[in-house]
């Protein structure tokens, strides 16, 4: 019995391994009639160390009760639960696969099949494809140059173009004292043209207007008087610092649909602007002067050109959707419409403002254009080509994935409604609705994402994918723990993140994955590749600084004249003076050492209250301003409140 025993190197083998187990401590396994000790681990086992140990598959009981164990400290019911859900993300033992079975195929298939038919050869294939390319190319040249051609208003020449947010002043005190660095004042006019959808260009940084601070709105001060209807649009009073274009749309001027041009005229200055509502914009009152102001020339005769993005949209949409329809490899599908859609954002739809002519124009898309392509051939390698590969439902991929593209690249206008401008904590503090937005998108992606995991885990790829995520993340906290700077995440790399969960063939992820590289598309042509780790002052923008404000005393007043007294801080300050804005314009500045720190207003227009905010200055830098204290038509001094403006 020990002879035969000893002789079988199977039964060596076993007993020389179970030794081991005994003098680790483990238990002593019974044997019932067989010399070998042959056990099998449960079904579906999700430990790897059973598959390599050379007896085959280790029991869990019997692994996890050796000295050799260092999870021990772990409490049962937590191991249990862990190699359950460890076990569960593999997913089925056999994967299933997913792709889309086309309703209709032979439908959805007939535009490839008729290709197939009538030009069988591949060079004939690609002699009708440049054809086609060659095509869109001149249709939207033509379209571009005659859109881009501001055409001739008589008696003023052509029209300037200008983008949604020009003016003729600076907010603080960068018009300098007495607005002299932004004259002229008056008899001056020019000849403008403005694009289309100007109305959704808001402030994104607090504006102060008087006492009003004005923020995520429109910037339009003044108007038509209410109780003068019968006005003629030249009668139409303007701030200088109003959004000229968005004014010219609340005069009736040019359509924010198309754009158009005019021509307005300065005015000098006028006291009194009213708030009216007109074709969509609510103007903002002031009830004191402002040394610039302007109106539109009525009744002029021209042959401008309206702004023709929806005509190139519908010329671009329509060339994407017959190759979408009749093109069944990725490879030619997926680097046109990239292509097509990125030109149209940057040249059409969402135009960056940096310039307004199209030679520089175009010059700044082809240099974003690059750097997109490349990283677009990357994800096209690991998201596209697998999604796509295969692919015969050809109607399914126009509507959905192609549909969804469109909605990405035209986010200005899709996705205009959120009212969420930047991802920043100050931003959703202060935007109203913004928070609330932000919890049913991030609701939103949470039951996206739980779809895409269940069907990753059908296909056994959830560990691989739960992985990279995990580096994402990673990167993400490193990314918000630097010092000194600021995460902000940008459409494109909103994208980026994304994009590796859409590679799946089922028809949620063909939306899905043609919205987010959409977004692509329109963050990278719009902004470029802006970087993801900001400054706080590139963040702020020309938002608050929050630095030191002056402590201002109203030493004196009466009806007609009113004294402020002042201190600076103490001498190690980096300010040397203060900035004083009388209506929204530096009327006085005064450095240590030019005489008393204190000053005699006197009030310029009977009967008309002014409004005064003060700030420090180093050089000709102005600091933060205070908000406005108001000087009453009565002499009363009404103090500003605390805090910046």
């Amino acid at each position: 019995m020990d002879t035969s025993r000893n002789n079988n190197p199977e039964s060596t083998a076993g007993y020389g391994d179970l030794s081991r187990w005994e003098q680790e401590g483990g238990p002593e396994p019974s044997t019932s009639g067989s010399s070998t000790l042959q056990v099998r681990s449960r079904a579906g086992s999700t430990d790897l160390e059973d598959s390599h140990h050379p007896d085959g598959p280790i029991p869990v009981w019997l692994r996890e009760s050796s000295k050799s164990f260092h999870w021990k400290w772990v409490p049962y019911p937590v191991r249990h639960f862990a190699r359950a859900l460890i076990g569960w993300t593999k997913g089925p033992d056999r994967p299933q696969m997913q792709k889309i079975t086309p309703f209709f195929p032979y439908v959805q298939t007939a535009p490839v099949r008729l290709i197939a038919r009538y030009f069988p050869k591949p060079i004939h294939k690609a002699a009708l494809l440049v054809l086609f390319l060659f095509s869109w190319l001149l249709t939207f040249s033509l379209v571009l140059h005659h859109s881009a051609s501001a055409g001739n208003i008589k008696g003023y020449g052509k029209p300037q173009p200008i983008w949604c947010g020009a003016s003729y002043w600076s907010g603080g005190n960068s018009c300098g004292l007495n607005g002299n660095r932004c004259r002229p004042f008056d008899n001056s006019n020019l000849a403008f043209r403005c694009p289309a959808n100007c109305k959704a260009v808001h402030v994104l940084t607090p504006h102060a207007v008087g006492a009003q601070e004005i923020n995520y709105k429109p910037f339009v001060i003044g108007g038509p008087a209410e109780n003068y209807p019968s006005q003629s649009i030249s009668d139409y009073m303007y701030r200088g610092d109003s959004f000229l274009c968005q004014a010219a749309i609340h005069a009736g001027v040019v359509s924010n649909q198309r754009g158009g041009c005019g021509v307005v005229k300065l005015t000098g200055s006028h006291t009194n602007f009213t708030s009216t509502v007109r074709n969509g914009i609510q103007s903002i009152p002031f009830d004191a002067s402002f040394p610039k102001s302007f109106s539109f020339v009525s009744g002029l005769s021209s042959d401008c050109t309206k702004d023709l993005r929806w005509p190139l949209l519908a010329v671009t949409v329509i060339f994407t959707t017959i190759l979408s329809l009749c093109t069944a490899s990725p490879a030619v599908f997926f680097p046109i419409v990239f292509t097509l859609l990125f030109f149209h954002v940057g040249l059409v739809s969402d135009p960056p403002t940096t310039t307004s002519d199209y030679a520089s124009l175009s010059s700044l898309i082809i240099g974003r254009f690059l750097p997109a392509a490349f990283v677009a051939a990357v994800f096209y390698r690991y998201t596209v080509k697998p999604q796509q590969r295969d692919l015969d439902a050809y109607f399914e991929r126009t509507i959905l994935w192609l549909g969804g593209a469109w909605v990405g690249s035209l986010n200005n206008y899709t996705f205009d409604f959120i009212p969420i401008q930047r991802l920043t904590p100050s931003d959703l503090a202060a935007q109203p609705g913004a928070r609330l937005a932000l919890v049913i998108i991030v609701v939103l992606l949470i039951s996206i994402a739980l779809g895409q995991i269940y069907y990753l885990r059908l296909e056994g790829r959830l560990p691989k994918y739960l992985g990279i995520y995990a580096i994402f993340v990673t990167f993400l906290i490193v990314c918000v723990i630097v010092p000194t700077l600021n995460l902000r995440i940008h459409h494109y790399f909103l994208a980026l993140l994304l994009l590796p969960g859409t590679r799946l063939q089922t028809r949620p992820s063909l939306l899905y994955q043609g919205i987010l590289v959409g977004l692509f598309i329109n963050g990278t042509a719009r902004w470029g590749f802006d970087s993801i780790l900001q400054t706080t002052a590139a963040l702020r923008g020309d938002g608050p600084l929050h630095s030191l404000l002056p402590n201002i005393t109203a030493v004196a007043t009466t009806a007609s004249n009113i004294t402020f007294a002042w201190k600076l801080p103490r001498l190690d300050s980096a300010y040397d003076g203060i900035s004083v804005l009388v209506n929204d314009v530096e009327r006085h500045r005064w450095y240590d050492g030019e005489g008393e720190p204190q000053k005699t207003f006197y009030r310029a227009h009977d009967y008309e209250k002014e409004y005064f905010r003060f700030a420090y200055v180093s050089g000709s830098r102005a600091a933060d301003f205070t908000k406005a204290g108001v000087w009453e038509s009565t002499g009363e001094w009404r103090k500003m409140e605390t805090g910046p403006s």
